[in-house]
């Protein structure tokens, strides 16, 4: 019995396929998105003022950190808990895959969280007169509690690793 049901715990994990399926997809969906984004701002680059412009530009880093953010987290994850990404090809240089354990793609997703929060915060920044003070407020709040999460996760995965060299 306790084999049967260990090998169905573990054949579970295909399971998680197709989440990683439905991340590829909605990733394909945020590209439509940003390529909208991208057109319309090409479009309305001569007139639109500087600040305008700068803040569209904002809304397309924060995209671009938005995917890389997705990509790393389905790769990642598909590699470590449903299958090996292995290639043989040297143009398919994946070893970065196989490498980010379950400490490293923590830091990795805190890092975009706090990236993705200060291009927020930058923005929010830059047209600071038409925000309420305590909306500010709590934007920066917000904020400095994802960047002190993102150094504890930081500090917790050195103090591992260094009692793991020990």
């Amino acid at each position: 019995m306790l084999p049967i049901l260990a090998r169905t715990m573990l054949a579970s994990r295909y399971l998680l396929a197709v989440f990683f399926l439905g991340l590829v997809a909605s990733l394909g969906l945020y590209a439509i998105r940003f390529l909208y984004k991208l057109w319309k701002l090409a479009a309305e680059v001569t007139t639109l003022p500087e600040e305008e412009f700068l803040l569209a530009v904002l809304h397309l880093v924060d995209a671009a950190l938005v995917a890389s953010l997705v990509v790393i987290v389905a790769l990642a994850s598909f590699d470590s808990m449903v299958a090996r990404l292995q290639r043989n090809e040297p143009e398919d240089d994946l070893r970065w895959v196989s490498q980010t354990d379950h400490g490293n793609l923590k830091i990795k997703v805190a890092t975009a969280i706090v990236a993705i929060s200060s291009i927020h915060l930058l923005q929010v920044f830059l047209k600071v007169e038409t925000y309420p003070e305590h909306a500010v407020f709590w934007q920066v709040i917000i904020h400095m509690v994802f960047v002190v999460g993102a150094v504890l996760l930081g500090v917790q995965d050195w103090i591992g690793r260094k009692a793991k060299e020990k």
